[in-house]
């Protein structure tokens, strides 16, 4: 039976992609070696849930479409450089999330208690930061004056969106970029 990567994330909106956009330029110079998210790409991921079954797809479309019913939707400030495992070491440059914040942890921890309960997901061992992914820094990188810039960046806005859709993904993995495909989408109704 085929696997798919599956993830289950939200949209920022067409005007935070641009402003973030914007800050991948801006970080880039002096930066090559960064692999950047590809525009269309960006999304503030909910769950990764990995490789499911063809089959299960399905199911975990019905489970999404469950809790976006009893959500309400909820406005979503996208602001604040980071990165991962930390400033001092970065190899995951981010945007974290300000108002809205504790209302994207409510619904991932919505999603994920049932999903848990089905079997064939584990939760993560550290706690749910949402975030939208800027970009990769390369091995060669790390050292070069990012402590600075994520310093200076740290209260950067992209300014706010209203979520009121949660989508469930498939990413094909390529050498250039990864390809996602929607393959449910719910919207927030609650």
């Amino acid at each position: 039976m085929p696997r798919i990567r599956t993830f289950i994330a939200v949209d920022p909106g067409e005007a935070i992609r641009a402003q973030a956009q914007a800050l991948q330029k801006k970080l880039s110079h002096g930066h090559e070696s960064v692999k950047w998210a590809e525009p269309d790409n960006l999304h503030i991921t909910l769950l990764f849930l990995g490789e499911v079954e063809r089959s299960d797809t399905l199911s975990v479309c019905q489970l999404v479409q469950k809790v976006a019913r009893s959500t309400a939707p909820f406005t979503l400030e996208v602001a604040g450089l980071g990165a991962f495992p930390n400033v001092r070491r970065p190899k995951i440059l981010w945007i974290g999330a300000g108002e809205g914040a504790d209302a994207m942890k409510e619904l991932h921890d919505r999603i994920e208690t049932p999903l848990l309960e089905r079997g064939g997901y584990r939760t993560e061992d550290r706690g749910y930061t949402p975030h939208l992914t800027l970009g990769r820094i390369s091995s060669d990188d790390r050292d070069e004056g990012w402590t600075d810039k994520l310093a200076e960046l740290a209260n950067w806005s992209a300014g706010s969106s209203t979520i009121n859709e949660v989508l469930v993904m498939s990413s094909e993995l390529h050498r250039s970029a990864p390809i996602y495909s929607i393959l449910g989408s719910a919207k927030l109704t609650g």
